[in-house]
C-alpha cells in the first residue's frame, strides 16, 4: 500500500471512530455509571472521591481522534467532521441534552482544531496534548452549564477526559514513530 493510500485509509478509520464516539458518549451519559442522578447524568468515579458524567470517556477519545483525522485527511475534513459531529451529537442526545451536547461539541472541537493546527508543525504529541486539554476544558464548561446549569462536575469532567487523552498518548507516539519510519507525512 503506498503512503497516500495508507494515509487516506487510516484517516477514514479515524473519522469513523470519531463519529462513533458521539452517540457512544450520549448513550453512556444516560445509561452507564455507578450512580445515575435523577434528572441528571449517570456518573463514574474518575479519581478518589471525584465523579464525572460517564460520557467523558468518549469525549476524551473524540478530542484525540479529531486531531488524527486532521493529521491524515487535512483541516477541511477535520472541520467538516466537527460540524457533522455537532449535528450528530444533537441528533442522538437525550432531548434534555440536545442543545448542550451539540453546542459543547461544536465549540470544543473547534477550539481543539485552533490549538492543534499551529502546534502540529512543531510536534504531534505536544499538539495532541495541548489541543485536547483546551478542548476538554471548553467542552466541560459549556456542556455542564447548558445541560445542568451548574459546574458541579467540572473538575471530574476535566479529570475524566484528561485520563482518556493520557491513555491515548502511547498510541499517538507509536503512530508518529511508524509515520517517521515509513516517511508518511501529515495531510
Amino acid at each position: 500500500m503506498n503512503n497516500a493510500t495508507r494515509r487516506w485509509a487510516e484517516g477514514v478509520v479515524f473519522l469513523i471512530a470519531f463519529g462513533l464516539t458521539i452517540p457512544a458518549a450520549n448513550w453512556m451519559i444516560g445509561n452507564v455509571g455507578t450512580l445515575c442522578v435523577p434528572q441528571g447524568p449517570c456518573v463514574i468515579p474518575v479519581a478518589p472521591h471525584l465523579m464525572a458524567p460517564s460520557g467523558v470517556l468518549m469525549i476524551g477519545v473524540a478530542l484525540v481522534l479529531r486531531d488524527l483525522v486532521q493529521r491524515r485527511l487535512g483541516v477541511i475534513y477535520s472541520a467538516s467532521a466537527v460540524v457533522i459531529g455537532a449535528i450528530l451529537s444533537a441528533a442522538v442526545a437525550p432531548p434534555a441534552l440536545v442543545l448542550a451536547s451539540g453546542v459543547a461539541f461544536l465549540i470544543s472541537e473547534f477550539a481543539d482544531l485552533a490549538v492543534y493546527t499551529p502546534l502540529s508543525r512543531r510536534g504531534l504529541i505536544a499538539a495532541v496534548v495541548a489541543s485536547s486539554c483546551v478542548g476538554l476544558v471548553v467542552d466541560s464548561i459549556i456542556f455542564l452549564w447548558l445541560a445542568f446549569g451548574s459546574l458541579d462536575f467540572l473538575f471530574g469532567q476535566v479529570v475524566g477526559k484528561a485520563w482518556m487523552v493520557l491513555l491515548s498518548i502511547p498510541f499517538v507516539y507509536a503512530l508518529r514513530r511508524r509515520d517517521e519510519r515509513l516517511g508518511l507525512t501529515p495531510a
